[in-house]
């Protein structure tokens, strides 16, 4: 065990460095200061980032640019009411699922969700309600409040099933954007969220991820879903009980043989 956790650790050391941005999705969230712009730019590339790695970097400028120099200004204003339904924004991701995305954005930051003293509200405040540090609840709140707004649900948004969650997805794109949002060892990471902690994340869990996991024994459930990333997040807890998530810095950068 202690040989696996020195192997993983070089590999975070390795990959959680300041030239891994420049190749990654979480660099379009760097390019903003403002926190709502940043939640905005995590939420919606987290979404797009499957696939090929160099389209999604290309689309991922593209969905920008055409949101303008503030991603909020754009959502608050119904910049996207213009956009075409059909337009392929990124594979199976279309112009009305950014209409989906932009129009919950927009209830989400006009209905306060908490009261805050600099009277801003953002959209941490769902993922802490009453009080709550479950991850996977904080996913089914702001699930939840997507669909409302919009009047049915995405399948871009996945589903966590908090009342079975046995039936419960990976979640694999939101954990990301979690991990975005929250940790802060001022490398990678953005960590503009406080009330949330690196310990209260799960694991972003892909295809790579889980295969990876399986072969170093981490892990040997067969499934990708929800109960596979607890039992892989619990696993790595063991190595660092305060910052398990880090360690998506090694097992996404093991080359399979």
């Amino acid at each position: 065990m202690d040989d696996l956790k020195g192997y993983l650790d070089e590999l975070v050391a390795k990959n959680n460095t300041e030239a891994f941005i420049k190749d990654d999705p979480v660099q379009f969230p760097h390019r903003y200061s403002d926190k709502r712009d940043i939640e905005i730019v995590s939420f919606l590339v987290a979404t797009i980032a499957w696939g090929n790695r160099k389209m999604i970097l290309n689309n991922a400028n593209k969905m920008l640019e055409m949101m303008g120099k503030s991603p909020y200004d754009y959502v608050m204003s119904g910049g996207w009411e213009k956009i075409d339904e059909a337009k392929c924004v990124h594979r199976t991701f279309f112009g009305r699922d950014l209409k989906y995305y932009c129009r919950g954005m927009k209830a989400l930051y006009e209905v306060p969700h908490c009261v805050r003293n600099d009277n801003n509200n953002f959209l941490e405040d769902i993922f802490v309600k009453d009080g709550n540090h479950d991850v996977w609840r904080g996913i089914q709140n702001f699930r939840d409040l997507m669909e409302e707004a919009n009047g049915g649900t995405s399948k871009h948004i996945s589903n966590p099933c908090c009342g079975e969650p046995k039936k419960g997805s990976a979640c694999k794109r939101l954990h990301m954007a979690l991990r975005w949002l929250v940790r802060n060892d001022g490398i990678v990471d953005l960590g503009i969220w406080n009330r949330l902690k690196p310990s209260d994340l799960m694991i972003p869990l892909d295809v790579h991820v889980a295969r990876v996991s399986r072969d170093l024994g981490l892990i040997d459930r067969k499934s990708n879903d929800r109960q596979t990333v607890e039992l892989l997040t619990e696993k790595l807890r063991e190595f660092d009980k305060e910052d398990p998530v880090k360690y998506d810095f090694a097992l996404f950068g093991v080359e399979l043989m």
